[in-house]
């Protein structure tokens, strides 16, 4: 493929109704959406359909190979006539031209001529230097015979002569390429396809019955081939030998019908010419010919054959006809029709008489006409070279008066486009032929007709004489069978006589059996019914004790269910007591995790303030450190205190809340006790409060939430500010001796304190968890939180000093402005 093709998308072959299936052009649509139909005999491209701007989508071609349709890109349906798309392909090839070149030999330094044969190429070029090039100056005569010998397809007839008498046969590979150029076929494609279409020739449609042949497809071929012989010239309808003379070709260009045509309508035209001027008989001038080349040549043999009345009909019209197809072998054959398609018409003539003279030895031992005839219709022991050297040497030393050369015609290849017109046989007989065929025919058929009303006249009679005897064979099988019918019935009347009266016997039986049974089950239906009864009054008894143990038990099951009633209202009382209590609990856990939620949040602001104060302690000269740690420690008791404090308050209004729910939880109980209707209205008014309670409490709480994220808010901007404003100081002081280590010291005393700060609210937490033992130990523990409430106050004052000095100390060091005194007493 060229190399632009990258892939191919679609492969299919391109029909031809000529070549008998054997598809001999294959389309191929590639990537660039263009359809290539290449030759896979000559693996040559014939035409290209579609371009790079108008592609092909999918293209389908007829079964008869005729047109290509093509669905484009754009959207559009093409129509390609495959006639039109091969007119290129069938025009003949550029003449040829004959070149000489010179050039310098490398030892002797002389000019050499090279001539070379071709179409318009390049040059040749050596590769020593510049080549000199003349054309050669021919005659006329040199240049009208080489135009006569110049074949198709680049061949030439006079280099085929040599290259057949040198080698005696052409390559069986090229041998029917060679064929096709020496006789010139035009290939009328449309002309074989019109006779084709005319259908089989009614000379030829029973071929079968006298020639039969095994391959069905070689004996298709043949009729073929014959039917267009036929439509295309009547005389080959009549020709008795038509068949054999096809016949070899046929077998030959089985896969091609158009080249088997034509190569058999060729042979007609030129190697059997003035053969059917003497039609019906065989062509009596060409057989004449014929003898007297014999005569010439071996009057001894022809002698011969007049002696035992063997006539040029027994010794030379067989071969003729047949082509040497029956005396022949296929290789034979092959190679005796190389030279016969190389050579003038002529040539055939001479070969059939050289193939007399080389079998003149056992010609000449034969005497009687059967053996003559079986000789030339049978295969024979002959070197074919010999004959076709025989042929030659007859051709060369036949005088010009008896020369066929000089009253056959050159050969003239078929013409192009059309085929010529035949005509050269008696119309008249071949007419009369047709006509006595047709009325024979016509003849045949009304016998035909008539014999086939006759076999049907002569079945109906027949038909009609089986009928009547078989009516009346069945009428006498019916009255037989009548007569024993009758007897059947006398013998079948006595039989019922004899048995209506053992009937009235059996029936006075069964009547006495019948009055017996029926006062038996008189007897057995009064039993019956006693036993019903009884068995009824037994029934009665039995419902009645039923109905009475059924009494008993539903009244032990209302009993059963007005207990289960009473342990369900038990129960029920007992859940509501329990949810009262998870209800309690619920409160008071969300209580504990608040105060534990307020107790975190205030550690964190502790932290900040001594992360605060340890920054600005961090400040102070050498001299106070001293007072500065004692000011610390101070002011972290004061804190604790101060937290103890608050401690003890939130324990002691926890306990008064706690206990005022107790009491109400007690009353509550003591209520539902009383009774069930009490105990539900008492509930209803329960969750009525509650409910109210709820909502009071809820809008308290956020009203709380709400001032305690402002307070937090604004504390944490204060702390903020305060550590920032810190350690902006602390930057200044980096260079004072001792300043990180004094820093670190702070910082670990501080995170004690803190431990020791974080410790005490969880055993505040573990005391409030527990209410029992927060009851019990109310009393014991009153000291103890006077204690922590007097050490908190004392810590709020130590605070409030602290952050005066701070205030004051923050105040000489930078500007004024930078802090404001409302922001200390906030």
């Amino acid at each position: 493929m060229p190399t632009e093709v990258r892939a191919v998308r679609h492969l299919e072959f391109l029909p031809d109704s000529f070549d008998g299936g054997s598809n001999q052009v294959l389309g191929v649509l590639s990537q660039d959406n263009i359809m290539r139909f290449i030759s896979i005999e000559t693996y040559k491209l014939l035409f290209v359909i579609g371009s790079h701007e108008e592609g092909i989508s999918t293209a389908a071609i007829s079964p008869n190979g005729r047109y290509i349709a093509s669905v484009m890109e754009n959207g559009s349906l093409n129509l390609y006539s495959v006639q039109a798309l091969t007119q290129e392909v069938n025009k003949p090839p550029p003449p040829l031209f004959k070149v000489v070149e010179d050039w310098p030999k490398s030892e002797a330094n002389k000019l050499t001529t090279r001539v070379t044969s071709g179409r318009s190429e390049q040059p040749w070029k050596s590769k020593g230097g510049k080549i000199q090039t003349r054309l050669l100056k021919v005659q006329m005569n040199t240049l009208l015979e080489n135009k006569e010998n110049e074949l198709p397809g680049g061949l030439n007839k006079k280099r085929l002569q040599a290259l057949l008498k040198g080698y005696g046969e052409y390559p069986a590979k090229y041998r029917m390429f060679v064929w096709r150029s020496l006789l010139q076929l035009p290939e009328n494609h449309l002309a074989f396809s019109s006779l084709i279409d005319k259908g089989t020739h009614s000379a030829f449609v029973n071929i079968q019955n006298e020639y039969p042949i095994k391959s069905r497809k070689l004996l298709r071929v043949l009729q073929r081939t014959l039917s267009a012989l036929a439509h295309w010239s009547a005389i080959f309808g009549e020709t008795p030998y038509i068949p054999l003379l096809a016949f070899p070709f046929v077998k030959l260009f089985q896969n091609n019908q158009l080249i088997c045509f034509e190569v058999v309508a060729t042979v007609v035209v030129n190697f059997c010419q003035h053969w059917f001027e003497y039609f019906p008989n065989p062509p009596v001038n060409i057989l004449s010919m014929m003898e007297n080349i014999l005569a010439h040549h071996d009057r001894e043999l022809l002698q011969h054959l007049i002696k035992y009345s063997v006539t040029s009909q027994v010794y030379a019209w067989p071969l003729l006809e047949t082509l040497f197809s029956e005396v022949l072998t296929r290789e034979e054959w092959l190679k005796v029709f190389d030279n016969i398609f190389s050579n003038h018409p002529s040539y055939f003539l001479m070969i059939v008489v050289a193939y007399i003279i080389c079998s003149r030895a056992p010609l000449l031992l034969c005497n009687q006409s059967q053996d003559f005839e079986y000789f030339f219709h049978h295969r024979n022991n002959l070197d074919i070279n010999a004959v076709i050297k025989q042929a030659y040497h007859l051709m060369e030393t036949t005088p010009p008066d008896i020369h066929p050369q000089r009253v056959l015609d050159d050969f003239m290849p078929l013409t192009k486009g059309q085929y010529p017109v035949f005509n050269k046989y008696p119309k008249f007989v071949v007419d009369y032929q047709t006509r006595e065929r047709e009325r024979i025919r016509q003849d045949e058929i009304e016998y035909l007709r008539e014999r086939q009303l006759m076999h049907e006249l002569e079945a109906k009679a027949q038909e009609r004489k089986a009928e009547d005897e078989a009516f009346y064979r069945k009428q006498e099988l019916l009255r037989e069978a009548e007569e024993q019918r009758r007897k059947m019935v006398l013998e079948e009347e006595e039989k019922l006589a004899e048995r209506r009266r053992r009937l009235a016997a059996v029936r006075r039986e069964l009547k006495v059996k019948e009055l017996q049974f029926l006062d038996a089950s008189r007897r057995r239906f009064l039993k019956y019914q006693q036993d019903q009864r009884q068995m009824e009054l037994k029934r009665l008894d039995e419902d009645i004790a039923r109905k009475a143990s059924m009494r008993e038990q539903e009244t032990a099951a209302t009993l059963q269910d007005i207990e289960v009633r009473q342990m369900e209202l038990e129960s029920q009382r007992q859940l509501f007591e329990q949810r009262l209590i998870k209800d309690q609990e619920t409160i008071t856990q969300e209580m504990r995790e608040e105060k534990d939620d307020r107790q975190r949040k205030a550690d964190l602001e502790d932290h900040i303030v001594q992360r605060w104060v340890e920054t600005d302690r961090e400040e102070r000269q050498k001299a106070q450190m001293v007072a500065e740690e004692n000011l610390a420690k101070a002011e972290q008791n004061c804190i604790d205190n101060e937290w103890r404090l608050q401690a003890l308050h939130k324990l002691r209004r926890d306990d008064q809340d706690r206990e005022k729910r107790y009491e109400e939880i007690a009353k509550l109980l003591h209520d539902n006790r009383v009774k069930e209707a009490e105990l539900l209205k008492a509930m209803r008014e329960a969750e009525e409060k509650k409910w109210e309670e709820v909502t009071w409490r809820k809008a308290q709480l956020e009203e709380e939430q709400k001032a305690a994220a402002a307070a937090n808010e604004h504390r944490k901007q204060f702390l903020e500010d305060e550590m920032n404003d810190a350690l902006e100081l602390a930057e200044k002081l980096q260079r004072e001796d001792g300043y990180f280590e004094r820093l670190r010291d702070l910082k670990a005393r501080h995170a004690e304190r803190g431990v020791e700060f974080q410790q005490l609210p969880k055993s505040g937490n573990i005391c409030l968890n527990d209410l029992s033992a927060s009851q019990s130990s109310l009393h014991t523990s009153s000291d103890r939180r006077q204690e922590l409430a007097r050490q908190e106050r004392e810590l709020m004052a130590d605070i409030r000093q602290l952050r005066q000095k701070l205030t004051a100390r923050a105040q000489t060091r930078r500007p004024p402005a930078r802090v404001s005194p409302t922001r200390w007493t906030t």
